[in-house]
């Protein structure tokens, strides 16, 4: 739960600000998000104000006056930002952030109607609704926390009818959610309320009137997310992404004429920069579920525009086991990498070997411990575009033999460029882009190690002198395409045999590192200088030799890197 230090410290910060436009005699109207938010019970800690006034000016000295930080963001709006201290020794700083922008139009009501959907088409006055958010503290002894804030619950009808004129009624149900809303950060993983509770205080008590032109409320109550107009993904296309992101946050169902509007406009995506796309792609993968919402994205034409490498990948057979075309097979690894990480990371469900299962889960745990992985990034959206891509070089290298197989010779590494292509097209970072062309080069080796036999100690350190600690998630990532090619089929025997292979694997870096990558026992430049050689490839290929020989116990000092070197030589 939120401190509530904190609570009252930002309470105080609204009233100030309200106080200052009201000073100044400029209207200001909360708006857009954070109502929405507010009307959900949902969290809020940037707060979205409009005024008829000099945005820029206002803001400037709004700062001065909360002894904030100003920052100019565009032509119109300035943000201010406020710094509090918390209890928190993990996030001993929380930041409050007031967005001021103009009037859009001559009116609140014009303003409204030029937004984006309806539940973001609602404003209410700014001085209204910090009088409903207040804290009782009445009565209450020194150093006891306060009462919490009332609940205040929209009447029934209101919500049916979406009044632009709504009123608040008014309980006394304390809403220990309210408090939270104010500083925990969103849980993109929480279920969306689905009651008409609202995070309002009820102060004096009274009622709040809401400017609601185009009945967003009505829209709120019905979970169903609308756009104000026609021309709304004309405006700005990248507002088909946000669809799809406050679909996923609020638990919403777009309406029909808006799914027809997002279809018809889906082209006009490759407008909108690169970097507010890659932001918008990343905040959907990000939560448990991104399979469901790239589908959505495909089903509405949106997906081949941002991906055009996949069109061919529609409807293009795979040999078995492989249940689904590479499309399929590609939007399913995604929730493959999810189930899988919940596999090893809770041991929520069953596929066998379960004491492999739980070693792997003690092993990533261990490795956690020596900072060489992290759950947190197994989970995330450049993990999962690396699953996404992993097979984008099928496109390019589809054949069929004369008895009509299907083949995709040398696909992982044909991936490789085409997923630099696609992940520098979205300004993905650096660290996102090398993980996602690992993964799409090596995907393949821990499910091929040991079809003919047990795991050699060289394989298994060959496969980590080639991807070092990014090992462990590509290894974990062959899980989940095994998964994905099986489809609903049951697993089988080469599911045992590869779980096994990845518990060695893992065992073997995270737990015996220095066997297999030993330190090193001649530098490049004394070899040259023992065996009078010249750079080129031959001293690498006796360096390998030596590490190999190293790590398999059979050779244990420099004389006998030496030794063994001439011996090659020799033999050449």
């Amino acid at each position: 739960m939120a401190d509530f230090r904190q609570l009252s410290a930002t309470l105080h910060l609204l009233h100030q600000t309200a106080e200052y436009f009201n000073d100044q005699r400029q209207p200001a109207y909360l708006i857009g998000g954070s109502l929405r938010n507010i009307l959900l019970g949902q969290q809020c800690v940037d707060w979205d104000i409009v005024t008829t006034g000099n945005a820029h000016r206002l803001a400037r000295r709004l700062a001065d006056k909360l002894g904030a930080y100003y920052v100019h963001l565009h032509e119109k709006a300035s943000r201010v930002i406020v710094v509090l201290d918390t209890d928190s020794p993990n996030n001993p700083k929380q930041e409050i952030t007031f967005d001021i922008s103009p009037l859009n139009g001559k009116t609140i009501e014009d303003d409204l109607r030029q937004r984006d959907f309806t539940i973001n088409a609602i404003a209410a006055p700014l001085g209204d609704i910090v009088q409903y958010l207040e804290i009782d503290n009445t009565g209450r002894p020194p150093g006891s926390p306060p009462r919490g804030i009332v609940g205040a619950t929209l009447a029934a009808d209101t919500l049916a009818t979406g009044s632009t004129d709504a009123t608040l009624t008014l309980g006394p149900v304390v809403a220990p959610h309210a408090i939270n809303s104010l500083h925990t950060p969103p849980d993109p993983l929480a279920p969306a309320s689905t009651d008409t509770t609202l995070a309002l205080g009820a102060g004096a008590g009274g009622g709040l009137n809401l400017i609601d032109p185009l009945h967003g409320l009505a829209d709120l109550a019905a979970h169903r997310l609308k756009a104000v107009n026609a021309e709304v993904f004309r405006h700005d296309p990248l507002r088909m992404l946000r669809a799809v992101r406050l679909m996923m946050r609020y638990g919403l169902e777009i309406d029909r004429w808006t799914e027809e509007l997002m279809i018809r406009d889906a082209a006009l995506l490759t407008q909108v920069a690169a970097e507010r796309v890659h932001d918008e792609l990343y905040a959907l993968l990000g939560p448990a579920g991104a399979t469901e919402r790239l589908r959505f994205l495909d089903e509405h034409g949106l997906f081949t525009v941002i991906f055009p490498e996949f069109v061919v990948a529609r409807a293009m057979r795979q040999p078995g086991p492989h249940h689904w075309d590479v499309l399929e097979h590609s939007l399913e690894s995604v929730g493959g990498l999810e189930r899988v990480a919940r596999m090893v990371e809770q041991g929520s469900e069953s596929t066998g070997r379960e004491d492999d299962l739980a070693e792997i889960r003690v092993l990533l745990r261990e490795a956690e411990m020596q900072g060489i992985f992290a759950f947190e990034r197994l989970k995330a959206p450049g993990m999962k575009m690396a699953a996404l891509l992993h097979d984008i070089g099928k496109t390019v290298t589809y054949s069929e033999d004369e008895d009509g197989g299907i083949h995709f010779y040398n696909h992982p590494q044909a991936g490789v460029p085409l997923v630099e292509q696609v992940m520098r097209r979205l300004c993905a970072s650096t660290q996102d882009r090398r993980l996602a062309q690992l993964v799409s080069a090596h995907h393949m080796r821990p499910g091929q190690l040991g079809q003919d036999g047990p795991v050699t100690p060289r394989a298994i350190r060959r496969y980590f002198v080639d991807l070092g600690p990014t090992g462990i998630y590509v290894a974990l990532f062959s899980l989940a395409d095994h998964l994905a090619t099986l489809g609903p089929q049951p697993v089988t025997n080469s599911w045992e045999r590869h779980l096994g292979v990845v518990r060695l694997l893992l065992t073997s870096y995270i737990r015996e590192r220095e066997r297999i990558l030993p330190p090193r026992l001649i530098s490049p430049e004394e070899l040259m200088r023992r065996l009078n050689l010249e750079p080129g490839p031959l001293v690498g290929q006796l360096l390998d030799l030596i590490a190999e020989a190293q790590a398999e116990g059979t050779i244990h000092s420099k004389e006998e890197a030496l030794w063994l070197a001439e011996e090659r030589m020799n033999q050449n």
